[in-house]
């Protein structure tokens, strides 16, 4: 299928309906520690709307429910907020959400989110429930990329505007009311799309893409070579935070994740973009002239080390693939991990779409190719029952098959990127941004 813009084209098509499907057919064999949903999160717009960027097109779930061993159905759906209806989002009706980055579960509600907007309910089943505002505390935009710590089960967040306030950071205890906001200080007008938290500290990031009244894609950003690539570092426990000015420009869309080392140095993992891979990137999500085959065009993956003793912050190379969408086993958030995985884009030796593993301890990276035509989504990783090492579990992820017009969820193992099973679903499931599994421990059933 072609399309004229590629965000809406092959992979990326959208669908035109909402489906369910139910006893799908399962090729290999689900670890029956795998009762729980997968629930993934993208845009979609309906039929006859062209967005004018790919992060402005109407958001969709699909979720795949598994449980002993089967997979008990498949269902897609709109988020039904009142952007879905074709009300236009000027920059301040905060209800008026495409919903359509990432979907999370936390103190027992399911929300779909999209930075610029407060987070939309969902049910189990992917209805829409309505616009949450954490109990009318949250009074501005929430980020798509909260991080929960994994030992507390505090869920961080930020909203970020291109007005001051720039960013104000926020905590919701594990039973989801917000207990802690407050204004950043020393921010300004960046697109941060995410952060990290270390156990000591959040980590914040304002790059070269500032806010441009000139850039009308309807997602007003533009690099800017006279503006640093800056890490904000904030104490967890409260305080002044502190901004360290990076060695040479870049901007970050993803964060793998970050720690503070033995000798108190912030290290930041993370894709990154120089100028060249940003705007040919951004060519790619507008669609304008000269646009690559992939919407990652360059970033590769990077660290960043702080230093509060001397000020300096260092950088250094991970690798030369092409990779966006980094993911971790997130019990190892905020804490050293040694194991990242993200989709390696075609460039860098490759020609087609991949899963990657990488160790960022000793460089070692394994790649599982998906074959002509076929792109992998976002890995998630899910702990295996009675685990011990920091790679024993499963990693999910949808794949699109543009030839087959058709998908299935792969389960890999996350040691070798080995097939465990595959779910056939009923249909093409767009290629999409970010997910979740939600186990059924502690919930209904």
């Amino acid at each position: 299928m072609s399309l004229a813009k590629p965000y809406i084209s092959d992979h990326f098509a959208p669908v035109t309906d909402e489906i369910t499907g139910r006893d799908l057919k399962v090729r290999g064999t689900l670890p029956p520690e795998l009762n729980g949903r997968y629930f993934r999160n993208g845009h979609n717009p309906k039929p006859g709307v062209t967005p004018t960027h790919w992060f402005r097109g109407e958001g969709m779930l699909h979720g795949v429910r598994l449980r002993d061993g089967r997979a008990e159905w498949y269902r897609n759906r709109w988020v039904r907020t009142p952007f879905l209806d074709g009300v236009p989002f000027t920059g301040t009706e905060l209800e008026v959400s495409a919903a359509a980055t990432n979907i999370i579960f936390h103190g027992g509600r399911y929300l779909a989110l999209q930075e610029a907007n407060l987070p939309w309910e969902v049910s189990a089943d992917l209805e829409t429930i309505g616009v949450h505002d954490f109990g009318g505390k949250l009074t501005s935009s929430m980020t798509a990329h909260p991080k929960e710590d994994p030992r507390t089960g505090e869920l961080h967040f930020f909203s970020y505007s291109p007005f001051a306030p720039f960013l104000t950071y926020y905590v919701a205890d594990a039973s989801g009311a917000i207990v802690r906001s407050e204004v950043v200080d020393g921010s300004g007008p960046s697109l941060m799309h995410d952060f990290a938290i270390t156990r000591e500290h959040v980590v914040f990031i304002n790059s070269p893409v500032v806010f441009d009244h000139a850039e009308h894609s309807g997602i007003p950003y533009r690099w800017h070579d006279d503006v640093p690539l800056r890490i904000g570092v904030m104490p967890r426990s409260g305080g002044r935070t502190t901004w360290y000015e990076a060695p040479e420009q870049a901007a970050l869309l993803h964060v793998a994740n970050a720690h503070t080392d033995p000798r108190g140095r912030i290290v930041l993992e993370a894709p990154r973009f120089d100028r060249s891979s940003w705007e040919n990137s951004w060519k790619w999500w507008v669609g304008s002239p000269g646009y690559g085959t992939s919407p990652a065009a360059g970033s590769t993956f990077h660290r960043w080390v702080v230093d509060p003793a001397t000020g300096k912050v260092t950088a250094e190379s991970l690798g030369d693939l092409v990779t966006e969408f980094p993911s971790i086993n997130e019990a190892r958030t905020g804490s050293d991990h040694r194991y990242s995985y993200a989709i390696a884009f075609p460039g860098a030796g490759l020609s087609g779409y991949h899963t990657v593993k990488m160790d960022t301890r000793t460089g070692r990276e394994t790649l599982l190719a998906h074959g002509e035509g076929r792109m992998p989504g976002e890995a998630v990783f899910v702990p295996a029952e009675g685990g011990s090492a920091e790679d024993d579990g499963y990693l999910l992820t949808i794949v699109s098959d543009v030839a087959a017009d058709a998908s299935e969820l792969l389960v890999l193992d996350a040691g070798d990127l080995s097939t465990v099973a595959a779910v056939e679903l009923p249909r093409r499931v767009p290629a999409g941004i970010h997910g979740d599994w939600i186990p059924d421990t502690g919930l209904p059933a």
